[in-house]
């Protein structure tokens, strides 16, 4: 992914577009009373579709020699509904869980009829940009921490989501299909979440740093036009990494929400290669069942 414009005039972009959007002309002026946000439709229904195609058949090939690694894969048809699913259980969610603290912040602040404050903003644009952890756990406690995402998970469609104990985010446990449910509240408009909040989220996740823009893009028809988080974890005790991306994609003129959660690796590199594989993958069997 390319990022064209250097990373403080994004975030000028970004907050200026969020501001303007709901009646704030400067956004840095944090402390201003601006109109309420409205709080959007109802909350999503908890699953996509009731029954996903089984993409077994082509991942089950890259599994098979796995030695204590595991992989989880979910995507959705935006426009036909469909959507496909591999794997199960729940996997520490390391840095994509930081779109769903986003979230939860938006969210938060349309119930106070409030925009974020210029620090919010500078925090929100360091976390998805830059994967940023100082600014991560600043949001994490301006949220209350799991009880406050895992109350605004609820709205948000998601099931199968619980926060992280204390101040350990990055051990928030999710699936694969509920970070489909979450990129449904991010970029569809059935979502809690208002028009300008959810097209400020999709802003910052359209501009990932250099270097941090691996993972399910691989499988785009333009990659750096792809929505993208990922995420990597060391273990503390095991010294395995957790490896995930999630985002938006556009794969042969369809746009799809794509989640590969993966744990288990050695290295990080050899983490990012397995994700890559398992979205290859899993795109050429939602291309033959087609």
């Amino acid at each position: 992914m390319v990022w064209t414009v250097a990373g403080t005039a994004l975030l000028a972009v970004a907050a200026a577009a969020y501001g303007a959007a709901n009646g704030q002309g400067d956004a840095g002026g944090g402390d201003a009373k601006p109109e309420a946000l409205s709080s959007g439709a109802a909350t999503p229904s908890a699953s996509p579709t009731p029954a996903p195609e089984d993409l077994a058949p082509a991942l089950d090939r890259i599994t098979a020699n796995l030695a204590g690694r595991r992989l989880s894969v979910a995507l959705m048809d935006t426009e036909s509904g469909e959507w496909a699913a591999y794997g199960e259980g729940a996997f520490d969610t390391a840095s994509i869980v930081k779109v769903d603290i986003l979230a939860t912040l938006l969210l938060q602040a349309q119930d106070a009829g409030r925009v974020l404050t210029a620090k919010e903003q500078t925090y929100a644009a360091d976390m998805i940009q830059n994967s940023d952890n100082d600014a991560t756990s600043a949001l994490w406690t301006v949220i209350g921490s799991a009880t406050g995402l895992d109350a605004a998970n609820k709205r948000l469609g998601l099931i199968e989501t619980q926060g992280g104990d204390g101040t350990v985010w990055g051990v928030t446990q999710t699936t694969a299909e509920d970070q489909v449910r979450l990129l449904r509240s991010v970029f569809g408009a059935d979502s809690p979440l208002s028009e300008p909040s959810r097209a400020y989220i999709q802003g910052l996740m359209h501009h990932i740093a250099p270097g941090q823009d691996w993972g399910i893009s691989v499988v785009a028809d333009d990659p750096s036009a792809t929505a993208l988080k990922n995420g990597w974890l060391e273990r503390t005790l095991t010294k395995k990494w957790d490896v995930n991306s999630i985002g938006q994609v556009e794969i042969d003129g369809r746009t799809y929400f794509m989640a590969v959660l993966t744990n288990g690796h050695t290295t990080q590199e050899a983490g990012i290669s397995f994700v890559e594989e398992a979205s290859r993958a899993a795109v050429r069997e939602i291309a033959a069942l087609r």
